[in-house]
């Protein structure tokens, strides 16, 4: 492969050195990302608006500072985008909706101030379900998985999944508030972070849930992931629930060996495809041949936790739109409009025992972790389905309680969560499974991911397109 001719697959730790050594230049590289969004984004659909403009501009300061020997370190020159509910000062930011198309932020949100201030070039804003919720607005085309046109995205940060696993960008942010990081990764066979809650500021991001929203990056190697980290991460005092310092560093970041990692295998069958569980299996023993120990442990009641989810994030969700709906409801989409009335319908008593049984559950999970390092569960029970299949679920209030089993119980209880691709369906769609880690421990999962795909090469397969 060209680096100069065909750099959209190439990752960004394998871009860096050839910035930073000037072997390929940022303007050069950002045309070439231009190009290959105009030639497949109008079938794939995964921006919402490219900044096209504004990225050359971008493109031509880093190339110029780092002509002049100011390179700024492993993002500088690297052309990125983000999801579209993050403010980008002058930019339109929707957050999938109607009823905010016309906002345009004064200021960047401190993710997006980050990455520039670390020399990224933003190529744009990524599609997503209204306002990060579970379906895109009736009048939003949603994104195309490039994987296979008649299946899932993966949930709300779906422009973002699509766009990083197509080369239309080298790596993107999204938010997690039930398995929207997750999924699209899953889902697009990608390396994604939902770390832990309060650890990424989330100044300037529309809210779907405060209590519930993450932030974080996807990517195409935890490598990646990690460099996006280490520039996102850390306190802000524009978010006052935004963690002190920042992740502690692992004494051996790249390493497997000793690291106890505990499975539940009646959590991890439970109602999971025989292809996903050979996918976890195959992703344990990789794991066990690389120095890691394999133990049972028994999880806490994730179902009844998973259970609860909705109308937690819908009394969230209520207090977030209070604003526009419900003087604008005919604005909203049925799927929003539905889960913000779950969240308007319940009192104080019962959202207070939801919090009651939120910190029970956290307890317990924090309790498990004491004596593992790290959690190995599926993403989902099966790998993304078909829109068809996906619509039956949505009318199964249990099916869709199963969906987010695996995923909604770490956004109630905040801990950190590291999706890995790990092999494909007999028709060739990516499947995922996450490592789970305590609280504050992103980097020692984001080590382990490394060590893993330093060896394996199911990160590496990537979509027809």
């Amino acid at each position: 492969m060209s680096a100069a001719s065909e750099p959209h697959y190439l990752e960004i730790a394998e871009l860096a050195p050839l910035l930073r050594g000037r072997r390929l230049s940022p303007v050069e590289l950002t045309e070439a990302m231009l190009a290959r969004i105009e030639a497949l984004d109008g079938r794939l659909r995964a921006y919402a608006r490219v900044t096209a403009d504004e990225a050359r501009a971008e493109a031509r300061a880093a190339e110029t500072l780092i002509m002049r020997g100011e390179y700024r370190g492993l993002l500088h020159g690297i052309p990125l985008a983000v999801k579209d509910l993050f403010w980008t000062k002058g930019v339109a930011t929707a957050a999938g909706t109607t009823v905010h198309a016309g906002f345009v932020p004064a200021e960047d949100a401190t993710v997006v101030r980050r990455l520039r201030q670390a020399g990224a070039i933003i190529l744009g804003k990524l599609q997503l379900t209204e306002g990060a919720f579970a379906t895109h607005h009736p009048s939003i085309a949603p994104p195309v998985n490039p994987w296979g046109a008649d299946h899932w995205t993966g949930a709300s940060s779906s422009g973002s999944g699509v766009a990083t696993a197509a080369g239309l960008c080298h790596a993107s942010l999204g938010t997690d508030s039930g398995g929207s990081i997750r999924f699209p990764c899953a889902a697009n066979g990608l390396t994604g972070l939902k770390p832990t809650w309060g650890r990424v500021s989330r100044h300037g991001s529309f809210e779907l849930a405060a209590l519930l929203d993450h932030v974080g990056p996807i990517a195409r190697s935890a490598a990646d992931a990690r460099i996006l980290f280490d520039a996102i991460e850390g306190h802000d005092p524009l978010d006052p629930t935004s963690l002190p310092g920042r992740s502690p560093v692992a004494a051996d970041e790249a390493s497997l060996k000793g690291l106890r990692i505990g499975v539940d295998p009646y959590w991890n069958s439970n109602g999971t495809d025989d292809a996903t569980q050979r996918a976890v299996e195959n992703a344990q023993a990789a794991l066990r041949s690389l120095g890691a120990s394999i133990s049972e442990v028994r999880f806490p009641d994730a179902w009844h936790i998973a259970g609860q989810w909705e109308a937690q994030c819908g009394v969230q969700t209520a207090v977030a739109h209070a604003g526009t709906y419900p003087a604008r409801a005919a604005e909203y989409g049925p799927a929003l409009s539905r889960l913000i009335e779950i969240g308007r319908s319940l009192d104080g008593m019962g959202y207070q025992r939801l919090l009651l049984s939120a910190a029970a559950f956290t307890g317990r999970v924090n309790a498990l972790l004491e004596t593992i390092d790290l959690l190995l569960v599926p993403v989902q029970p099966f790998a993304a389905p078909t829109y068809d299949r996906l619509g039956a679920l949505a009318a199964d209030p249990e099916a869709n309680q199963r969906l987010i089993q695996y995923t909604a119980p770490f956004n109630i209880s905040g801990h950190p969560s590291l999706t890995l691709p790990c092999g494909h369906t007999a028709e060739g769609m990516p499947i995922g499974f996450q490592l789970v880690a305590r609280k504050g421990a992103e980097r020692s999962l984001l080590g382990a991911g490394m060590a893993l795909q330093r060896d394996t090469g199911w990160h590496k397969a990537r979509p027809p397109c």
